[in-house]
């Protein structure tokens, strides 16, 4: 089995075990301001009536958000099953069943069996992927009109932190990683495929970023 595909094998299972939690956080909490942000983004992009493609899209609240605030349809594509169980269970919980759909899997495997979408999403999953490269530009080819994307920042307290956090995994003897992938490299692939940047806001430690097709 290669490196990436271990690596998926691990995300999967890691973000599986927080699945009824992140659930009950957004029941309890709503959304976090980074997503918040990010649909101010796409507020100003434009959703109304857009489908939607949400990459690593775990319980499902933000592309569910969007569908109540006028998106038409969406497709939600997570690695991990017992986030999808609960994306599913919310969704025809908030009479969205009929408006989503669910794939499992890694979306650098699965690409060629999904279809394009006017909006794709991708809330804190590139930090995810040790191949940013493929990831944006595989993702970038399924957006027609509209990219959204929160980030890591490079700075020194985001990689201290990516580096406990392995510390940290490799004592539970998973082979999942974090990232932190370079700002400004990941700005220019997205601006060589035909993009303009027409969002961005900071964080302490994220970057939430807006781009619409030119």
């Amino acid at each position: 089995m290669s490196t990436c595909c271990c690596h998926a094998e691990s995300a999967g299972k890691f973000f599986s075990f927080f699945a009824q939690r992140a659930r009950r956080r957004f029941e309890k909490k709503g959304l976090e301001p980074t997503q918040r942000q990010l649909i101010a983004g796409l507020e100003q992009a434009g959703i109304q009536e857009a489908s939607l493609l949400e990459i690593g899209c775990g319980v499902g609240h933000l592309h569910q958000s969007l569908l109540e605030q006028g998106a038409s349809e969406a497709v939600g594509v997570d690695i991990a099953p017992k986030m999808l169980t609960e994306a599913r269970a919310w969704a025809d919980e908030r009479k969205l069943g009929d408006r989503v759909r669910y794939v499992e899997g890694d979306f650098m495997t699965l690409d060629d069996t999904i279809d394009s979408a006017e909006v794709c999403l991708l809330d804190k999953v590139v930090c995810c992927y040790p191949d940013a490269r493929g990831l944006v530009h595989k993702s970038l080819a399924k957006t027609r009109r509209v990219y959204g994307l929160t980030y890591p920042r490079d700075r020194w307290f985001t990689r201290l932190g990516t580096a406990a956090i392995a510390c940290v995994l490799w004592v539970f003897r998973s082979g999942f990683r974090t990232y932190v992938h370079d700002p400004a490299q990941i700005e220019r692939w997205i601006l060589s495929n035909g993009f303009a940047k027409q969002f961005e806001h900071q964080s302490t430690a994220w970057l939430t970023q807006v781009y619409v097709k030119a």
